[in-house]
């Protein structure tokens, strides 16, 4: 992982603690706990002692999607407090994410990774999605990514 990432994720838990932001101080402490997983988990699998920006960015757009869903059941139900805290969550997590790709620009995005990897029909999908996910790690939404490549190749 760059340091700059990192140095953005400790600076914004340095400056929850001095405002006595619980939300945001808990929140980045996640983040970290997640990074800290990550890291393990590669030097366990042999895969070095470091995360990478793209690991860093699949981490965090997993914890975007969790807190999607758990919003859902929280509304389900009827638990608005918690929703609303998992929003609370979820901006502060989208603060280290980059800007998320519109429909249009994940569509060309994804002809474009099409066309450079020679794919041509759904036995490619997975070779795609691999290449998406190695290419925009967090900015776009890869459940609505897959289904643009299955209309495309299918």
């Amino acid at each position: 992982m760059t340091d700059a990432l990192r140095d953005r994720i400790d600076q914004a838990l340095k400056d929850a603690m001095k405002q006595r932001d619980k939300r945001r101080m808990a929140t980045t402490r996640l983040i970290n706990a997640a990074i800290k997983d990550r890291k393990i988990q590669n030097r366990s699998a042999g895969k070095g002692d470091g995360v990478d920006d793209g690991e860093v960015m699949e981490i965090l757009a997993k914890m975007v999607k969790q807190r999607r869903d758990s919003i859902k059941m929280y509304e389900d139900a009827a638990r608005l407090e918690l929703a609303e805290q998992e929003r609370e969550e979820i901006v502060i997590i989208e603060e280290f994410l980059p800007a998320q790709m519109n429909d249009e620009e994940m569509a060309g995005a994804v002809q474009a990774v099409i066309e450079d990897i020679g794919a041509v029909g759904l036995k490619d999908m997975g070779r795609t999605m691999g290449a998406l996910k190695e290419k925009y790690a967090g900015q776009m939404d890869f459940g609505k990514a897959s289904a643009v490549v299955k209309g495309l190749l299918g």
